[in-house]
């Protein structure tokens, strides 16, 4: 159980997200209905708030109030269960920001930036002013940037906060700007990040722009990055997307002991065992059999010749040449096909993207589409693919986190990625002579280096079933016990420990 140094026994938790997959019963006659997602920050927000509550804590979650999406239809209530409706949100934990910019939306994210500024500051009004009044909390968790006005909001209450970095992404707006959407920013203003040292508030109300995620990582009284590797990755200099000044304020994070990293997990649907979109469920006793039959009806689905002993490498991350690697895959594709001829090695594309046109245009001009599979994105069939597939390819040039490749080992399925962020954290490379390992890594960012990696995982797929067996077995117990919500949850709890303990610098 959470303590607080206050002597409040336990303490209310307030965790601030723009998305969530699920939330438990009994947190809200709505909790079955709330469901928002555009990545795996939902799950990471319903795998900890679920972790919180069965341990008992007082937690509460606030999201926007996402009405087509949540299937609430209160326009056609009539008076009487409106009212119960009402009624029933303010006395649940379950608290949302109220405005129409949420109300008629069909996705989290919009693409326009106009529409992600009017959110942002919509959301971040409606906790400011009425959700953290309402709630009284002891802690807040926000996350990313359309949450990073509060952690200032929090230290002027002298309220502990902790901000989640998942993606190194930020908009810019005035004081001006910020008040004007109903936000009394001069409250605060001196614990956000600007575009340059503010002389005064009036000086830089109108013409000095707050950067919102580097104004939540200054402001927060401890961070975390959503794999330690990538943590260190930013500090150390090694991308150059990562604004400098973002880059600094981690890194000042960090060098006091207010930063750490925290994988996050899949969600629990992925689960041989259960999934009902494989054709045959199956656990570690039998993953032999259990992959080959799913082998068999994923090649019937996708075109690919139907042969169980055909190693089949599977690409399940959107075709994003920037980060994800795709173009490595294209500039050897054939190669490797023409290599392992003999051996039926097939590649499976369920993905999609800018890159996907290529793939299909070499498997037109090599005629080998019987070999490659290239589909568009389906979740039944991506879920189907882990299953059935014997390797995963992720080749990023990034990766603040990734979640295939923890989601690969719990199907049996040996990930092939590039040494960086938290695929560094989750796939080690195979050593059959000490029984440890769940995939293959290489470390230089560049085609030969993937191909060198798939000679590996063939190297590997070539041993007989007596040595293959026993391998996919341990790698399927082990990745249950690691890549799970409550092994991430229990990494936040201790964070949200540490910050309740120590004393608060106002």
């Amino acid at each position: 159980m959470l303590s607080y140094n206050s002597g409040r026994k336990n303490p209310k938790i307030l965790i601030v997200t723009p998305e969530i997959t699920y939330l438990p019963d009994g947190m809200g006659n709505m909790s079955n209905r709330l469901k928002a997602k555009a990545g795996g920050l939902a799950d990471v927000s319903a795998s900890l708030v679920a972790a919180l509550y069965k341990q008992g804590a007082d937690v509460h979650v606030a999201l926007p109030h996402y009405r087509r999406m949540f299937n609430i239809d209160v326009g056609k209530l009539i008076n009487s269960e409106l009212r119960v409706y009402v009624s029933r949100l303010s006395n649940s934990r379950i608290h949302l920001a109220e405005d129409r910019v949420f109300y008629y939306r069909n996705s989290v994210y919009s693409n326009y930036a106009v529409d992600s500024f009017k959110q942002a500051l919509a959301f971040q009004r409606e906790v400011i002013n009425n959700i953290i009044p309402r709630v009284n909390p002891d802690l807040i968790h926000c996350n990313d940037w359309m949450t990073g006005l509060i952690p200032a909001h929090a230290r002027r209450l002298g309220i502990p906060c902790l901000f989640t970095v998942h993606n190194i992404h930020t908009q810019k707006m005035t004081l001006e700007q910020i008040e004007d959407r109903g936000i009394d920013a001069a409250e605060f203003w001196n614990y956000l990040y600007y575009d340059r040292p503010p002389f005064n508030y009036e000086e830089s109300r109108s013409n000095n722009r707050v950067d919102l995620l580097c104004s939540g990582i200054f402001a927060a009284h401890f961070i975390n990055t959503v794999s330690p590797t990538f943590l260190n990755e930013i500090c150390d200099g090694r991308h150059d997307f990562v604004p400098d000044n973002i880059r600094q304020e981690i890194m000042a994070k960090k060098a006091a002991g207010c930063a750490s990293g925290i994988l996050n997990a899949p969600d629990d649907s992925y689960d041989p065992a259960t999934d009902p979109d494989v054709e045959c469920n199956y656990t570690a006793a039998n993953v032999w059999d259990g992959k080959r039959k799913n082998k068999v009806e994923f090649q019937r689905k996708t075109g690919l010749d139907v042969d169980p002993e055909a190693p089949i490498f599977y690409w399940p991350s959107r075709l994003d040449p920037i980060q994800k690697g795709c173009q490595l895959l294209a500039e050897i594709m054939y190669d490797v096909i023409h290599q392992y001829w003999a051996d039926g090695l097939q590649i499976a594309i369920v993905a999609n993207g800018s890159f996907q046109y290529w793939f299909h245009e070499i498997a037109r001009f090599h005629d080998i589409s019987n070999r490659v599979a290239v589909v568009d994105f389906d979740d039944n069939l991506s879920h189907h693919g882990y299953a059935a597939a014997d390797f995963m390819l992720i080749p990023s040039r990034f990766e603040p986190c990734g979640l295939p490749q923890m989601i690969s080992p719990i199907y049996g399925t040996l990930s092939i990625a590039t040494n960086t962020g938290g695929l560094h954290d989750t796939v080690h490379p195979l050593d059959l002579g000490n029984n440890t390992g769940n995939g293959f890594v290489f470390n230089d960012y560049d085609a030969n280096a993937l191909h060198w990696a798939i000679n590996q995982a063939m190297t590997f797929y070539r041993n007989p079933r007596a040595v293959r067996e026993p391998v996919l077995q341990r790698i399927m117990t082990e990745a249950k016990k690691m890549f799970n919500h409550e092994v991430t949850a229990k990494h936040y709890i201790e964070i949200y420990e540490t910050m309740l303990q120590r004393p608060l610098v106002r």
